[in-house]
């Protein structure tokens, strides 16, 4: 039986001096917390209380484990409050995990003006190291991890924060050498530049969406920045977020391709720890992040 159990029933005993008086102040009945004193006597080899049929009193043992039992309940009662108190006040560190990509362009300036807003959160961010597994970011000490792909996985809270524009671009020079796409089909004979994670690109939306395997693969990397250096090169077709791609194609150095074709936006998502209650720096950042996307939208593109 839970130690603390019987070491509360027995101070309360202690405290009032009766079964009955106890089992009041517990809301408990008379014999069950009789039960709780003799289990906790088992337990621990010892008389704690002298029993008659008209008093309870301690032993000179009981006296002293009423005061140490006393004690624990306390700090126990203190600390509880205090951890309480913590988890509806919207401070004390909070880490935060992100994929190398997002967190280097629009995260970044989110979660950065998320720790300038709530200084007495100490933000620790880091970048890369994502698991394929969705809750992996709990064992590895972080409060939220951020993901671009589509999460299902009842072990944990998903929160959709925003969905992130995309743009299939490239440079001037390479649309000058080798031709404007005319359909999404043209893929095929192109020069592509292919993130590791997407060898597949879906074009256009609902019904009318097609998917490209790509197979003219001119350059890879695990990073969109890379890509987006290599297609200002002029070595084929990105597809890139356009937050990170908007001042070249702004510029001109970068232009759209099938401007006519829509590009399925990335939703982006937070995941957090499972739990009826979510800690309130959680919640804080949760809804700093899904108000700062909506309040930090990109432009659009004018063809």
């Amino acid at each position: 039986m839970d130690r603390i159990l019987l070491m509360r029933s027995f101070v309360t005993v202690a405290q009032l001096g009766s079964f009955s008086g106890a089992a009041r102040a517990l809301n408990s009945s008379g014999s069950l917390v009789s039960r709780h004193v003799a289990e906790l006597e088992r337990q621990i080899g010892v008389r704690l209380v002298n029993r008659t049929s008209r008093s309870v009193s301690l032993t000179e043992t009981g006296l002293r484990y009423s005061e140490f039992a006393a004690r624990i309940i306390a700090e126990i009662e203190a600390e509880d409050a205090l951890i309480g108190q913590r988890h509806d006040r919207a401070e004390g560190p909070l880490n935060v995990v992100c994929p190398k990509w997002i967190g280097s362009l629009d995260v970044g300036d989110a979660i950065a003006a998320f720790a300038a807003a709530h200084p007495k959160i100490a933000v620790r961010f880091e970048l890369g190291g994502m698991s394929e597994r969705t809750y992996d970011f709990l064992d590895s000490g972080f409060d939220v991890a951020l993901h671009t792909r589509d999460l299902r996985d009842s072990r944990v809270h998903i929160k959709k924060i925003a969905s992130l524009p995309f743009v299939l671009c490239a440079s001037e020079g390479y649309v000058r050498r080798n031709g404007a796409l005319d359909r999404p089909g043209d893929l095929a004979d192109r020069d592509c530049l292919v993130h590791v994670n997407e060898p597949v690109w879906r074009l256009g939306h609902g019904s009318g969406s097609s998917l490209h395997k790509i197979r003219n693969v001119a350059f890879t990397s695990n990073s969109y920045i890379a890509l987006q250096k290599a297609a200002l090169q002029g070595r084929g077709i990105a597809l890139l977020p356009q937050r990170s791609a908007y001042d070249d194609l702004l510029t001109g150095a970068l232009r759209v391709q099938l401007p006519e074709v829509a590009v399925p936006e990335r939703p982006l998502y937070a995941v957090y720890g499972p739990g009826q209650t979510v800690p309130r720096k959680t919640a804080t950042l949760l809804e700093f992040l899904t108000r700062w996307f909506r309040e930090n939208p990109i432009p659009t593109l004018r063809q």
